[in-house]
């Protein structure tokens, strides 16, 4: 079973294509393409490159197409991408402004250009269907919240992975085979051991933190919508709520203008004085520059309440885990995010820590209670598995439906021949 993953963006197509035939995980291919001008084009070079590399005779060869979608209405989990679920989720292009559009118009082009495999999209805010409504509530009337003004929650792909990975590295293979079903179970089955718990924290140009019970995220620091929580690249992370239209009254800002700054002239690039990468920022405060250190400084603190939080609300940590680009990377984030922590039980090992980038690690000390992991990200492949595994379920179902069909018909066929048997 050939399973393509699709990364899309507005200028941009990147892609895996995994194999699980005979029951293994096995990444056959990966590549991708910048500045897409014409995406059908770029779709159609994608897979001329798959077959090319001897991984497809055809289009036919794919079992289906997976993609890493962000929110939509009324939709959760992972789902066939038919055109109500594109209807769902252009109803939330204005709080994903920069994900949904380009994912909804890719994953049109996808079903012009490869009509017959299935498409298929696992949302982000998936990993927080089970987290409890008081972490996910918002203080404001019911008609709000029925309209969607609640915490979604987002980077799901990737904390589910920190869940399933940590589990595994802390001997807890019962969690990390009840996180890998949580989808499709559709409940959320007890743990018998001691409870896991784990912080997870993505950490890049977009950031998010989440708290894990036994594989079930309870809480995260994105809200509504991937502008909120950590200041993000060029996004403003969390911001009162009525510092908008303070700011649409006070400059005569058109709310479509303020929308724009807070959405790309925000967050560590307000911050740092116009820099939005960490390592830029980071070069920029190694030179003197204020701004550069406030936009890290405040990153840190960003990131240390909210694990302070998860820390009080698991009653303590198992595993701190640091993923994505700058969790993976950056030793002098980590290093600040966990100094003086000793009172907690997080004691980083500074050797270990300066030595790891972009590799799976342990970076605590010995005697550090809490066991602080890098863990790479690897969102792709929880797409694809959680894929494989509506696939499988569809493949019972049919089997299931097949059998209720033939039973009438053996019935009838009997009573046939025990009529007969009865007329002589």
């Amino acid at each position: 079973m050939k399973i393509l993953v699709a990364n899309l963006g507005s200028t941009s197509l990147k892609w895996r294509l995994f194999d699980f035939a005979h029951g293994q995980e096995q990444l056959l291919h990966k590549g991708g393409f910048e500045r897409v001008v014409d995406y059908p084009k770029a779709i159609g070079d994608c897979l001329l490159e798959l077959k090319a590399a001897g991984h497809i005779a055809s289009e036919h060869d794919l079992a289906a197409v997976g993609f890493k979608t962000i929110m939509a209405r009324n939709v959760n989990g992972c789902v066939r991408l038919d055109e109500s679920v594109l209807q769902a989720m252009e109803a939330f292009n204005g709080i994903a402004p920069a994900h949904n559009p380009p994912y909804i118009s890719g994953i049109r082009f996808f079903a012009q250009r490869v009509p017959k495999v299935p498409l298929i999209g696992l949302f982000e805010t998936a990993f927080y269907q089970w987290a409890p409504a008081p972490a996910m509530r918002y203080a404001v009337p019911d008609a709000w919240h029925d309209l969607g003004v609640r915490r979604w929650g987002f980077h799901g792909a990737s904390h589910k992975f920190v869940a399933e990975r940590s589990a595994e590295l802390l001997g807890r293979e019962d969690v990390a085979e009840r996180t890998r079903q949580l989808y499709l179970a559709g409940c959320v089955s007890p743990i018998r051991q001691p409870d896991l718990r784990v912080i997870s924290c993505h950490l890049g140009g977009s950031s998010s933190i989440t708290g894990i019970l036994n594989g079930v995220a309870i809480g995260t620091s994105m809200g509504m919508s991937p502008q909120s929580g950590l200041p993000q690249n060029n996004r403003v992370g969390d911001l009162d709520s009525f510092a908008l239209p303070f700011v649409v009254r006070s400059t005569g800002l058109t709310l479509e203008a303020a929308e724009k700054v807070l959405c790309r002239e925000s967050g560590l690039k307000a911050l740092s004085g116009g820099y939005n990468d960490i390592r830029d920022i980071q070069k920029q405060a190694a030179r003197g520059s204020a701004g550069a250190q406030l936009a890290v400084d405040v990153f840190v603190h960003q990131a240390r309440q909210w694990i302070g939080s998860f820390f009080l609300q698991l009653n303590g940590a198992d595993a701190l885990v640091f993923t994505a680009g700058i969790g993976e990377n950056d030793t002098v984030v980590r290093r600040a995010i966990c100094a003086d922590l000793d009172q907690l039980g997080i004691v980083l090992d500074e050797e270990k820590n300066s030595s790891v980038k972009a590799r799976e690690a342990v970076i605590s000390s010995p005697d550090s209670a809490v066991k602080v992991l890098v863990i790479p990200a690897n969102e792709e492949l929880v797409v694809a598995r959680e894929v494989k595994r509506l696939l499988d379920q569809w493949e019972l179902e049919r089997a299931a439906e097949a059998a209720r069909r033939t039973k009438p018909a053996r019935k009838t066929k009997l009573s046939g021949l025990k009529s007969k048997l009865t007329t002589h």
